[in-house]
């Protein structure tokens, strides 16, 4: 059986709220994301990725495009086996790990796991090599589908949760005033994120720690969920949530208290994590998701129970309608202007809406944003003065566009919930600025090589040479060759200027295309002797 005929059976029960949490399933099922993005990106290492040192380094760094916190820090050595390595210190951005023995020959691995500033985990390997290369481990990330999937079906449930649940909640004590109808509704969907809420903290902490979902029991799981950003996000969650179910079930005198004290819970709980909320200037992006959040809450949740108010008694809905219709025009604006500043704060640039996975989803959003604004402008300003006046076909029409608007938001929360495995641009841009960098290391001679920015196009060379054993060495010209033979591209000559400081520049120099080039730094020491050493450098795109 077909999804569409699948929904058109379980809609045939006449029951609104059953049909609509069977749509959430299906969209669920059907859209589930199948691919994973980085967050925070690796800008540098040392020892750099590919690099031959000739002995063992007595401490290894990351440094990052954003603070992280690291979950598992791992050395593989040549022979396969691994290193736990559990003396690190956070510096900024940069992590710098203790070497706990010195290394034998051959190529190592150093295998990462951190958390970023946005709650997102991500890890990789950096290879090198002690002496000459060996055969390494292959080590690589192996995108758990399964586990992604339900990732985003939790953040999806607990939208419905949020949203559905405590802004119906919200509706119900403040619009509906006294009036019940779909207060079923409200309290399955608040149910739904009851469950959702502590399940998705423990994929959390699976994708956190890399394992697989037969580990989701271990404690260990729970707490490395608990430790991310988005284990407060969890916690206020389940908060709000609470005072949304209390506020349905609880003494009718408190209700209009617990349902306002939801709603700022929904919008505190989005403020707790996520790439928004990592944002800076942070005084500015945290107030805007709280806003953003709850305006969400209270014009999402107040759909289902006006629609079945409407459809059920009439008579009762009308105050209910008068009371949103009113209520709803500063909420929008609050969401545009929210939505708008946070979007010119995440994507930063118009290209980025297409050339990035996290563009692409704000442009479907937008597009369906776009019919969820003409359907409800077409409610608010054609059907709702007749609906109000008691016409019964306008109450009808009104009826089925508010399930249309239903559907809509059903299809943003998807769209929103698929942002948690894509770096928005403005991440993407912090790393692209950090340089490329490589240590080269021989009995001869020494150097550090930078290029700035580390991608593709115009770029600055810095070099730093030295003796090899770290002592100043006097050259009288240095000229930098890149190459990459897997492209066709023959060696790039170029000759650096010594500055001031002492250090070697090149000013000028485009690299055409991204990978992993050879570059070669020709040192000449005097008339008659000249110094070559070499090692890979990587070039983002």
């Amino acid at each position: 059986m077909s999804a569409a005929s699948l929904l058109r059976t379980v809609c045939t029960t006449g029951r609104p709220a059953i049909c609509l949490l069977g749509a959430i399933v299906l969209f669920a099922a059907i859209a589930a994301p199948s691919q994973a993005f980085a967050h925070a990106a690796l800008v540098t290492t040392e020892p750099t990725d590919g690099t031959v040192l000739e002995q063992s380094p007595a401490q290894l760094s990351l440094t990052f495009s954003e603070p992280v916190s690291p979950l598992v820090l791992t050395l593989v050595r040549p022979d396969g086996t691994a290193i736990p390595l559990t003396s690190f210190r956070l510096n900024g951005q940069t992590v710098e790990i203790d070497n706990p023995q010195a290394l034998g020959s051959g190529t190592h691995v150093l295998s990462w796991r951190v958390i970023s500033a946005d709650g997102h985990p991500v890890g990789g390997s950096v290879l090198f090599s002690i002496g000459a290369p060996s055969a390494a481990p292959a080590v690589s990330e192996a995108v758990d589908r399964g586990l992604r999937s339900a990732i985003w079906i939790g953040k999806v449930f607990l939208y419905v949760g949020l949203f559905l649940g405590v802004g119906g909640a919200f509706a119900i004590a403040w619009l509906a005033q006294g009036g019940r109808s779909g207060q079923r509704f409200v309290i399955a969907a608040i149910l739904c994120g009851l469950v959702a809420a502590p399940l998705s903290l423990g994929f959390q902490g699976l994708d956190a720690l890399g394992v697989p979902f037969a580990r989701l029991a271990q404690p260990g799981v729970w707490q490395a969920g608990l430790g991310t950003s988005f284990g407060w996000t969890v916690l206020v969650a389940l908060v709000a949530l609470g005072l949304g179910l209390l506020s349905l079930v609880g003494p009718r005198g408190g209700a209009k208290l617990f349902a306002l004290a939801g709603l700022a819970g929904v919008g505190a709980a989005l403020a707790a994590s996520g790439h928004a909320s990592a944002a800076e200037p942070q005084w500015l992006t945290r107030p805007m998701v709280f806003l953003h959040g709850s305006g969400i809450a209270l014009w999402a949740g107040a759909l289902a129970p006006l629609g079945l108010a409407m459809r059920r008694k009439p008579v009762e809905a009308a105050p209910f309608l008068r009371r949103f219709s009113q209520a709803i025009l500063p909420v929008v604006a609050v969401l545009a202007t929210t939505g708008i500043m946070l979007a010119v704060v995440q994507v930063q640039a118009p290209a980025a809406l297409l050339e990035t996975a996290y563009g692409r989803l704000l442009l479907v959003k937008l597009a369906l944003l776009f019919f969820l604004f003409t359907v409800a402008a077409t409610n608010r300003w054609k059907l709702t003065g007749p609906a109000e006046a008691g016409e019964t076909e306008a109450q009808r029409r009104l009826f089925r566009s508010i399930g249309i608007e239903m559907l809509i938001v059903l299809a943003i929360f998807g769209v929103a919930a698929g942002w948690r495995f894509t770096p928005p641009p403005r991440a993407l841009a912090i790393a692209a600025a950090q340089p490329a960098s490589v240590h080269i290391h021989t009995p001869k001679a020494m150097a550090d090589l930078s290029i700035t920015p580390g991608h593709v196009g115009p770029v600055a060379a810095s070099i730093v040479i030295m003796t090899g054993d770290f002592g100043p060495l006097d050259a009288n010209q240095v000229t930098l060759v890149l190459s990459k033979p897997d492209s066709g591209i023959e060696p790039i000559k170029r000759a650096a200027t010594k500055r001031d400081d002492g250090t070697w520049r090149i000013d000028g120099l485009v690299i055409p295309v991204p990978g992993r080039w050879a570059a070669r730094l020709d040192i000449l020491v005097s008339d008659f002797e000249i110094v070559k050493i070499e090692a890979p450098i990587d070039i983002r795109r």
